[in-house]
């Protein structure tokens, strides 16, 4: 006899099946509950594993044997499974590995999937330890791609997850607008201008990272408030189960308003990110900045309690003034991969001066948290050493960390699967403490991609390169979560010491556990599907001849496209994979990950088959081939269409995403506030730059009702143009398509996402229409 439990949960919290203990509320005022005394040691681990698996976690028996480094054994015998570990996290991460690796449960953002049998499985797990002192996760940015409109059981549901895979360094950036407020305040702010500085939810990192102000301002007091409340029981439940969280601390940004009451204090107008409006960047040298920091750390400890880690991103995009005047910051031209166009400003600049302006700028960030924080550590992303190497090179590094202790300062080094060898070039961050790790997502949009072999080499190399020096773990930091869950799966993992085992074995197991069995079939299918999709270590489409979005269907549109010389990966071992899932599936048919999967496969083969069908339509029409152009129109837009209806059932939609946003609010004018974020947020982005379709995404609601109509609207125009036999014009259409997007971010109509009947046999249909 076995016992089945099948959770699956969407973002929203509202899924197919939910277990109880993740069944989300309606409302965002009642999701976050008082805070209550949370348990820690081996009781908030017991906790963890029921919340996980059930009331069968009473046949768990948890000893906590603390030890700086991380490690867990395993012994099951009698029906009874023995877990020891050094912390609370390796004990949940001892009790998920045992469970996992007998087939009998698989976390993941998709739902979990439990099926134990009346009596646990005898096992030994001998001594397994992480080869990293830590195992970090998130990124500032998935705190307004992911997580802006979570209540407390999403949040509950993801700590979970982190715990199940041996997170124990997560960035923990929520309900800081109650600090941020309250030191305003204090500054002689009134709220009017607070609440004009915050940017609206969705964009509210790349406000704490000083790129934009105010963008979709006001942000309500409301949600502030539930933020605190939810900050106050995600740090307990971290603190309980022995994760050390990275809170936020003073890197020098202020409100515009701040800046001028102020005309006396060293404040630099910044570059005008992406095309948004200047910020404002308070000098460390100005006494007013170590009081502004030692204020905000001590408001925030106050707030929430003391931190030992404390991230301040001071130039996120953004380029270090080195002139006197800061002109060389404001006027700074800058991209993504590519580097800082106003090199030549810098370059005019004696090398010395900048070093010297460098290092005095790492060392008072630096000394502005260890005078409020004594003992505390300084961390970083170093996503700006790769992402602009002109400015950042290595002298230029070496200036910035030169006064900084070694032991005090933490380098998350994010972006190896786009940016790799920074570490090596910089000397493992001249002898820093440092965090190996990938980005993987951008901007949460889910192109099926990833690279396990890649992750598997490369993560071995790095622990073996005699030059690594101080390094102290191992990240993902994805920009968004809900995509590619085999690919976090297997990472982490990795830093759990599962190198030694092939790819291929680890896939078999992985599959067990998440379909409930495996065959040669389904093996020999994602075989396929390893070397079709998950091949790919960087999704090079989503960043293209200047122009967001995850495939060409999602970008804005361009004749340009006809140009596009293919995504990565090998579409038609993809397709071969999936004719083995479709093969398969009638012995899958009660397993929704498995529909899950196979859905998302054949979504992501569609669309790449979409986007040629594009291209075919746009050279036609631009040489006047009406009857080509139409047929290749016609068969987009099938695709499209039917895309749309496979994808209703997955874990998010357009629906999901635009109803979390409307239950944060506690008014009408806030609901529509809400709303507008969570739209634009994932089409126009915002700003006079190239963020359009940076955070697009492949779901319901999506497909048929945005990307669909935009392309509808320049195909047509194309036709119009070549029947009539006069030149096309693009410019006009592209304004015409603006001023589209503008009012569909206005509207008020949630669209519906209705889950398909038979997945299988629509997959099966799309399947075949991509095979075309």
């Amino acid at each position: 006899m076995q016992i089945v439990i099948r959770s699956i949960i969407v973002a929203a919290g509202i899924g197919a099946t939910i277990s109880p203990a993740y069944s989300a509320t309606k409302s965002a005022g009642s999701a976050v509950p008082t805070l209550r005394h949370e348990k820690s040691g081996t009781a908030a681990a017991a906790a963890a594993v029921t919340r996980l698996i059930g009331p069968r976690a009473a046949a768990f028996d948890m000893r906590l044997t603390p030890q700086p480094d991380s490690w867990y054994t395993v012994h099951a015998t009698d029906g009874r499974a023995r877990i020891e570990g050094s912390s609370p996290v390796a004990l949940v991460r001892g009790a998920y590995a045992y469970l996992n690796r007998a087939g009998l449960a698989s976390v993941s953002w998709e739902g979990n999937r439990v099926a134990l049998p009346a009596r646990l499985p005898d096992a030994v797990i001998n001594r397994t330890a992480s080869p990293f002192r830590h195992r970090a996760y998130l990124n500032t940015c998935t705190y307004g791609y992911t997580t802006p409109f979570w209540t407390w059981a999403r949040w509950e549901r993801e700590i979970d997850w982190m715990a199940a895979n041996g997170v124990d360094m997560p960035l923990a950036l929520e309900g800081q607008e109650y600090v941020w407020r309250a030191l305003w305040r204090e500054a002689g702010l009134d709220d009017a201008a607070i609440a004009g500085h915050f940017s609206g939810p969705a964009f509210l990192p790349w406000e704490r990272m000083g790129n934009i102000e105010g963008y979709r301002a006001p942000l309500a007091a409301g949600w502030i408030e539930k933020k605190h409340r939810l900050q106050l029981r995600i740090l307990a439940r971290m603190k309980a189960l022995g994760m050390k969280p990275v809170l936020p601390a003073f890197a020098g940004y202020v409100p515009k308003a701040f800046a001028d009451r102020h005309p006396e204090a060293r404040i630099y107008r910044m570059r005008q990110w992406e095309g948004f409006p200047p910020t404002y960047w308070l000098d460390p040298a100005d006494p007013l900045f170590a009081h502004l920091a030692a204020r905000f750390i001590a408001l925030y400890t106050r707030t929430y309690g003391v931190g030992g880690y404390y991230l301040a991103d001071a130039f996120n995009e953004m380029v270090p003034p080195i002139a006197e005047d800061g002109s060389d910051a404001r006027d700074a031209s800058y991209g993504d991969a590519t580097a800082n166009t106003a090199a030549v400003k810098v370059a005019a600049i004696p090398p010395e001066i900048r070093d010297r302006r460098l290092a005095a700028y790492g060392e008072r960030l630096y000394r502005s948290i260890a005078d409020a924080a004594p003992g505390a550590t300084w961390v970083m992303q170093g996503w700006l050493f790769g992402a602009d190497k002109t400015f950042w090179s290595p002298p230029a590094i070496a200036a910035f960390l030169s006064k900084v202790p070694d032991d005090r300062m933490l380098l998350l080094d994010i972006g190896n699967d786009r940016y790799p060898g920074v570490w090596r070039d910089t000397r493992a961050f001249e002898g820093k403490n440092w965090v190996y790790g990938y980005v993987h997502n951008y901007g949460g949009s889910n192109p099926v991609y990833g690279d396990l072999d890649f992750y598997r080499r490369d993560m071995a190399d790095v622990q073996a390169n005699a030059g690594k020096g101080q390094l102290a773990g191992f990240g993902m930091f994805p920009e968004g979560l809900h995509s590619n869950a085999v690919v976090y799966a297997y990472t982490y993992d990795l830093a759990w010491g599962a190198g030694a085992e092939s790819t291929e074995a680890w896939i078999a197991r992985y599959l067990r556990a998440r379909y409930g069995r495996t065959t040669p079939a389904l093996l020999a299918a994602w075989s396929d599907i390893v070397a079709g999709a998950y091949s790919t270590k960087y999704w090079t489409p989503r960043w293209w001849e200047q122009e967001a979005g995850a495939y060409l269907l999602f970008k804005r549109p361009t004749a340009r496209i006809t140009t596009f010389a293919g995504p990565p990966g090998y579409p038609a071992l993809l397709a071969r994979g999936i004719d083995g899932l479709l093969s398969a599936a009638s012995g899958f048919d009660r397993e929704p990950l498995f529909h899950r999967d196979l859905i998302d496969l054949v979504r992501h083969l569609a669309t790449m088959k979409a986007d040629r069908q594009l291209q075919a339509a746009v050279t036609a029409y631009a040489a006047g081939d009406v009857a080509a152009g139409d047929r290749a129109t016609a068969a987009m837009t099938a695709l499209a269409m039917a895309t749309d209806r496979l994808v209703g059932g997955q874990r998010e939609s357009l629906a999901s995403w635009i109803g979390d946003a409307r239950a944060y609010g506690d008014t009408p004018a806030e609901r529509d506030a809400y709303e507008g974020n969570a739209r634009a947020q994932v089409t126009i982005w915002g700003g006079q730059g190239h963020l359009s379709d940076y955070a697009s995404k492949a779901w319901a609601g999506l497909y048929a009702g945005y990307y669909l109509p935009r392309w509808t609207m320049f195909l047509r125009a194309m036709r119009t143009a070549a029947i009539a036999g006069r030149p096309f014009e693009e410019d006009a259409t592209i304004a015409q398509i603006r001023r589209w997007e503008t009012a569909w971010v206005a509207r008020r109509d949630v669209p519906a996402a209705p889950a398909p009947i038979d997945p299988v046999a629509q997959a099966r249909r799309l399947a075949t229409m991509a095979a075309r």
